[in-house]
C-alpha cells in the first residue's frame, strides 16, 4: 500500500469536567472507554490507523492523552477528574490549535473532534489557555478558526439545550455539527455515546469513499435530500402505477390498514411515514417522496441519498421542505400514526 492511500484518523474527545458533571463522572469514563474500544475495532476492520487525543476542561484546559494509537489506549478512569467552571471556548481553541501541529506527512490525514459540555461557557476569559480575556473576542476567535479549518477537519459539539445550540452557532459551528443531549441523566450520556458512535461510523465509512471532513456529522437526512442529491445518487422514480399513498385516519396496525384499504398484505409491501426519531436496521428499505409531485424514489441509493450507512442507525424525521421519508415495515403489528400517510407497493 502506498503512503498516499494510508488513512490516518486523528479523533479527539474534548470533555467538560466542570463541577456540574460530577453526577455523571463514572458514566463519562464508561462512555469514553466504549467509544475508544469501538474505534479500535473499526480501525482494524476498515484498515484505518486511528490516533486518539483527550482533553478535559474546567477552569483550565488539560490534554491528558495526545495522539495515541487507539489500540494502545488506557482507560480514562484515572484521567477524568471533575471540579471548577466551564472554559468551553478556551478548550475548543486549544484542542484545535494543538492538533493542528500534528505532523501530516505520508498518508491521508483527517481530524475529527467531539466537544462535550453540560453548560454554557463561563470561565475561558480567566483561563491561561485563552488568547484573549474578552469573551466576545473569544467567540470571534473560535468562529474564525472554524471558518478557516481545512477540508480534512471536522469539529462537532454536544450541548445541553437550545441556548447552548445558539451559542455554538454564534461560534461558527456548522448547524449539523451541533447535537443536543440530556445532561440531567446517565441515560442522556448513554445516548451521547450512541450519537458519537454513529457519527464516527459515518465519518470512517466516508473516508473509504474519499471524504475527508464533514459539516453535517450529526445529520441523518434533512437538508441532504434535494433534486441534485437525488440525481447524483442515480435515483429514478417508481412507476406511479406501482404504488399507492393512503392517508392514515386513526392509530391502527399496518396490516389491518393495508387490507382495509383493499390491498393484499405481503411482508415488506408497506412503508410507514417516519414521524419520530427511531433506529432503522441496515436491511430496511427507504423510500423518498417528493411532496410537490408525489413521485416516489426507492432502492439502495435512497439510503445513500439520506447519508445513512449500511448499518443500524438512529434517524430523525426529515424536516425537508420538499421530501418525506418512508421506511419499509417488516412487522404486521406496527402502529401507524394518524395524520401521516402509508405507502403501499402494489
Amino acid at each position: 500500500m502506498s503512503g498516499s492511500q494510508n488513512y490516518i484518523n486523528h479523533v479527539a474527545l474534548v470533555l467538560d469536567a466542570s463541577s456540574s458533571m460530577s453526577h455523571l463522572n463514572r458514566k463519562v469514563v464508561e462512555v469514553a472507554d466504549q467509544q475508544i474500544s469501538y474505534l479500535a475495532r473499526r480501525s482494524q476492520e476498515l484498515d484505518q490507523e486511528t490516533r486518539v487525543t483527550v482533553y478535559v476542561f474546567a477552569n483550565e484546559v488539560q490534554c491528558v492523552i495526545y495522539d495515541k494509537d487507539v489500540l494502545r489506549m488506557p482507560s480514562l478512569d484515572q484521567l477524568y477528574r471533575v471540579g471548577g467552571m466551564t472554559a468551553l471556548l478556551a478548550a475548543t481553541l486549544t484542542s484545535q490549535r494543538e492538533l493542528a501541529q500534528t505532523a501530516q506527512l505520508y498518508g491521508d490525514h483527517s481530524f475529527l473532534t467531539f466537544v462535550l459540555t453540560d453548560g454554557q461557557e463561563n470561565a475561558s476569559h480567566r483561563s491561561s489557555a485563552a488568547p484573549s480575556k474578552d469573551p466576545g473576542e473569544l467567540v470571534r476567535a473560535v468562529a474564525e478558526m472554524v471558518e478557516t479549518q481545512g477540508d480534512n477537519w471536522t469539529l462537532a459539539v454536544l450541548v445541553p439545550d437550545q441556548m447552548g445550540k445558539r451559542e455554538a452557532m454564534q461560534c461558527g459551528f456548522p448547524k449539523d455539527n451541533i447535537a443536543i443531549w440530556d445532561a440531567t441523566s446517565t441515560q442522556g450520556l448513554e445516548d451521547v455515546g450512541q450519537v458519537i458512535q454513529e457519527a464516527t461510523e459515518k465519518f470512517m465509512v466516508g473516508r473509504t469513499k474519499g471524504i475527508r471532513g464533514s459539516r453535517a456529522v450529526f445529520s441523518t437526512g434533512g437538508g441532504t435530500v434535494n433534486k441534485k442529491s437525488i440525481e447524483a445518487a442515480g435515483l429514478t422514480p417508481v412507476d406511479p402505477a406501482g404504488y399507492q399513498l393512503i392517508p392514515v385516519a386513526r392509530e391502527t396496525a399496518i396490516r389491518e390498514w393495508v387490507t382495509a384499504s383493499g390491498h393484499t398484505y405481503r411482508t415488506g409491501c408497506a412503508f410507514y411515514q417516519l414521524s419520530k426519531t427511531e433506529k432503522i436496521q441496515a436491511r430496511k428499505q427507504i423510500a423518498v417522496l417528493e411532496k410537490k409531485t408525489d413521485r416516489v424514489y426507492t432502492g439502495p441509493q435512497a439510503r445513500a441519498v439520506l447519508g445513512l450507512p449500511d448499518t443500524e442507525v438512529r434517524v430523525k424525521p426529515d424536516h425537508n421542505d420538499d421530501f418525506t421519508i418512508f421506511v419499509q415495515s417488516t412487522s404486521v403489528n406496527r402502529k401507524l400514526v394518524p395524520q401521516t400517510r402509508l405507502l403501499v407497493m402494489v
